[in-house]
Order: C-alpha cells, then structure tokens, then sequence
C-alpha cells in the first residue's frame, strides 16, 4: 500500500521552501507555478508509488530529451500545442475575436527570413528531379470575405524525404521556404513540390516515449503558414493534405477538418501552360480568412525560440 505523506507538516514545509515561498525576492509568479508544479510530482510520486528506479529513469529520460534537442518534438506529440490552441480559441470566443480560419499548431521547425517577394514565389530549388511539381495558391480575404492586398503569407514544407531546409543541411538556404506578398486581389501562388510526410526519430526519445504509449510518431503530408497584415490577427496554420494515410491521425494532433485540403491532379496542358510547366502537376488550394483587430499583441506571432528570429529581416 502506498503511504500516504503529502498531507504531513514536513511536505508542505518542503514545497514552500523549494519553490522560495519562504523568502523574499524572485519572481512571485513563477514561485507559485513551481510550488504546483512540485506539489504535483510529489502528488504523482505518491499515488502510483514511484520507485526510486523509476523516479531516476524519469531524470534520465528528461536529460536525454535536452541532449537530442527534442523538446520541442516532444510537446506536439503530448498534445500541449494542441492544448495552447484549444485555449486560445475559447479566449478569441471570449473576446469576440473568434472566425476566420483556424489556427492550429506551429511546430518546431520554422526558420526566420525566408526570401520575400509580390504575388509569386517558386519555393523549391529544382534539384529533387523525382519530385511531383505543385502548385499551391489562394486567396486572403477579411472575415467579410474582402480581398486583403499586402497580407505576407509565409510559407514552409518538408521535401520528399519528410526533411526541412536548415535542419537538414543536404537541402540548400531556405529550400522550400518563402514568403509571399499577395496581390491587389489578395492571391498568392507558388510552385514547389509535393511534400512527405516524417515520422519522430525512431531511436529519439520522442518516439521512445510513444513506444511506451503504444503510439506511432508519424505526421501526415503537411504545409505550414503564418498569415499576417497589420490591423489583424496574426493567424498561425497548417494544410494536411487528403487521402494521407496520417491524415487523421496525426501524432501531433495538429489536423482540423477545415484544414484538410484536396490535392488535385491536373493533365490539361493548357492548364500546365499558364505556369510553364509539363503535365501532369498538382493543384492546392488554399484561402484564409483573417479576423481584424486593434491590439497590437494579436497581430504578432507569439514569441519563442525560433531559427534566426531576431538575425534576419
């Protein structure tokens, strides 16, 4: 039988003294989360009567996490991301702010500056031959469905491989990365490539965990954006694309219904001529709406750590 010990004077006195309750100075509000932070540790510790192998295994796992840099690959696929974004929807429904397209996870693989340019971009550098050719367009409008020129749709996908460029240093400088100013009409159009889907490290400690879990670590074929223009919310997304064996069931959990978008194949040359290509290609469409706003909080990312954030313009 497991003992019971969290309710003892001893205990207490112990978390307020770990998370510096009992000191002046620091910072109040971070005491108060590590004080509930520890308390529940301790709490789990003792209703499933951790071991001390257990408990040091847990350590270990927590340093080998830090170690792989996979961190950020680990909370996605424990559902925080999703979490964050369940509760910022209720605070846009709260706020009156809600609509527009949905926002849903970023993911841990953006990388700042990517080569900006009006209307058209080609993301891909050409060198994967194999590759099946997209094109991936829409349109931007206001939550009235008023075209939205200027708007900067910042685009990022995997190659056929499941790699991103910069994380992948075989790709060259921001292969498969663009962002795009769109047009009097509010349109964007690029041409890249079809992407892969990826899967989490196999001898990662994401996929470690999974393991244990009885879960697979696989993402389906997606398309991530950022959508801004001043006097808007900032909208943070991603397409997957249909019939994508991972489409719904994305370890993730990053896939919203209204973000499954068809990818269609298109062999009508005279279609292929207006984008100097050879048929057949693949079509993608995909339109967003955005919510205005005056606070000036709302139409920013949120900040984190990201690739070159802060380096580049």
């Amino acid at each position: 039988m497991t003992v019971q010990t969290m309710q003892t004077a001893e205990v207490k006195d112990l978390l307020e003294k770990v998370a510096g309750l009992n000191k002046e100075g620091g910072n109040e509000r971070v005491k108060k989360i590590v004080h509930r932070v520890m308390h529940d540790v301790f709490q789990i510790i003792e209703d499933f009567d951790i071991t001390p192998d257990e408990f040091w295994q847990a350590v270990y796992y927590v340093n080998e996490l830090g170690q792989n840099g996979e961190a950020a690959l680990l909370a996605p696929g424990l559902g925080m991301d999703k979490y964050l974004d369940i509760r910022m929807d209720a605070e846009d429904e709260l706020a009156g702010l809600s609509g527009g397209t949905p926002r849903t996870i970023e993911g841990p693989l953006y990388v700042a500056g990517a080569p900006k340019s009006d209307a058209f971009a080609r993301m891909d550098d050409g060198s994967d031959e194999s590759a099946e050719t997209m094109i991936l367009s829409g349109q931007v409008t206001d939550e009235n469905g008023q075209p939205l020129a200027n708007a900067v749709v910042d685009v990022w996908h995997a190659d056929t491989k499941g790699a991103y460029s910069y994380f992948d240093q075989s790709q060259s400088e921001y292969n498969l990365r663009r962002r795009i100013v769109t047009d009097e009409n509010g349109r964007y159009t690029a041409r890249s490539i079809i992407p892969s889907g990826y899967g989490c490290p196999p001898e990662g400690s994401t996929q470690q965990l999974l393991n244990q879990l009885g879960r697979h670590g696989n993402r389906p074929a997606h398309i991530h954006f950022f959508v801004s223009k001043p006097g808007f919310k900032h909208l943070t997304t991603q397409i997957n694309l249909a019939g994508d064996e991972y489409t719904y069931d994305d370890f993730a959990f990053a896939t919203r219904d209204e973000l499954v978008v068809d990818a269609n194949r298109i062999e009508d040359p005279a279609k292929a001529e207006e984008f100097g290509l050879n048929t057949p290609y693949t079509q993608v469409e995909f339109n967003v709406q955005l919510v205005s706003t005056d606070k000036a909080e709302l139409q920013a990312r949120h900040e984190r750590r990201r690739a070159l954030e802060g380096e580049t313009a």
